[in-house]
């Protein structure tokens, strides 16, 4: 039988808001502590793209985030293993997050068969019959030496019906107790993902089940996925309070700046999400003031820097007629520059929540935040 892991909470509070539920605090890992609320950058294949990892301890990275379905499949969580772990693998020492492959299952739903087993499915690249089960799932995690693994689960589409919606978190549930069962005591944290689609009367037992079981950490799943924002943020209220406040709390795969805001006002510790390295390389930039397009022919003889405020290599040294002109031309570099601003500017919003929470002044950040939207460059 494994040795389960009866570790305390990795998290420490270091300063709740007195005027919302965000809050400031700490998560211990096997590789360093970050602090909270943070933005991990998604790696998916054992790379953030378009970045070194030297770029993402300059932008202020604290963590990363890997993923299980596509490690398993390319190169294989062996060859991984056998390279060290995925931190000698990909040449990063801070910590690493990865997701179990569930999101990608129910993004490939066309090439899988989702049983109480678990997940068969064909690989996205030739076809091949693969199977990941909750217990494969803690196997392959294990083996890249994820610092956070996840466990696997059911992720729900929207909309979906009430019946729908109940088989799939019943499930979830069932797999989530499998998995911690199967975890070894390798030091490795293991967080439960809260899932109950759009309904709020199957997220509160889905939570309880969860901590019944104990994890590490417990993340929100099953939004993001179409939903109308509104109706996004209803969810989240709904479920980050039935969560442990003496565990760190993660909203999967969101998203937008505002959306950063919105879940740490509402108590939000971890995030992930792809929208600032996969807008980069589609010309989308995050400033202070909002979006820019950088192929608008507006910048075409801009020599100001991206975003006047910003600190990063890329508005340091670059204007945005170069940075247009780039772009334009489809050169390599204009992916670089731009996910090394968009990546600052994700981290660089992090840090200032943070210091605005231990400051006790993250309603006025939150008002400042949007005043400056009302500005557009």
């Amino acid at each position: 039988m494994p040795v389960k892991n009866t570790a305390l909470s990795p998290y420490t509070l270091f300063h709740q808001s007195s005027e919302c539920p965000a809050r400031c605090g700490q998560v211990k890992t096997l590789h360093g502590t970050f602090e909270t609320p943070v933005f991990m950058p998604v790696g998916t294949l054992g790379t953030v793209k378009a970045v070194t990892p030297e770029d993402l301890h300059e932008l202020g990275a604290q963590i990363i985030l890997g993923n299980t379905y596509h490690l398993f499949i390319r190169p294989g969580h062996e060859l991984v293993r056998r390279s060290g772990g995925l931190h000698d693998f990909m040449h990063w020492d801070k910590p690493i997050l990865t997701d179990s492959g569930g999101f990608q299952i129910f993004s490939l739903k066309e090439l899988a068969q989702i049983t109480e087993e678990g997940a068969t499915f064909r690989s996205h690249m030739d076809g091949a019959k693969l199977f990941l089960s909750p217990e494969k799932v803690v196997e392959v995690q294990e083996a890249l030496g994820a610092d956070i693994m996840m466990v696997l689960d059911t992720c729900i589409p929207y909309p979906a019906t009430l019946d729908e919606a109940q088989k799939a978190t019943a499930l979830t549930a069932r797999w989530a107790k499998r998995c911690r069962e199967a975890q070894k005591d390798t030091g490795q944290l293991l967080f439960g993902i809260l899932q109950g689609g759009m309904y709020p009367e199957l997220r509160k037992p889905a939570a309880e089940e969860l901590i019944e079981i104990g994890f590490d950490g417990y993340a929100m799943g099953g939004l993001s996925v179409g939903e109308p924002k509104e109706l996004m943020h209803e969810m989240l209220d709904a479920s980050v309070h039935l969560l442990p406040d003496s565990h760190p709390k993660y909203l999967m795969g969101v998203g937008t700046p505002e959306d950063l805001v919105e879940g740490v006002y509402r108590g939000v510790d971890m995030f992930d999400c792809v929208m600032p390295t996969r807008n980069a390389r589609n010309g989308m930039l995050f400033t202070s003031q909002g979006r820019v397009v950088i192929k608008n022919s507006r910048y075409r003889e801009d020599q100001w820097p991206l975003d006047e405020q910003c600190t990063c290599y890329t508005c340091r040294h670059y204007s945005r007629a170069y940075l247009r002109h780039l772009f334009q031309c489809r050169e390599i570099l204009a992916y670089q520059l731009n996910s090394i601003h968009n990546l600052h500017y994700y981290c660089t919003l992090m840090a200032d929540m943070r210091q605005a929470i231990m400051e006790d002044r993250f309603v006025e950040f939150r008002r400042n935040f949007y005043a400056q939207r009302e500005n557009p460059l």
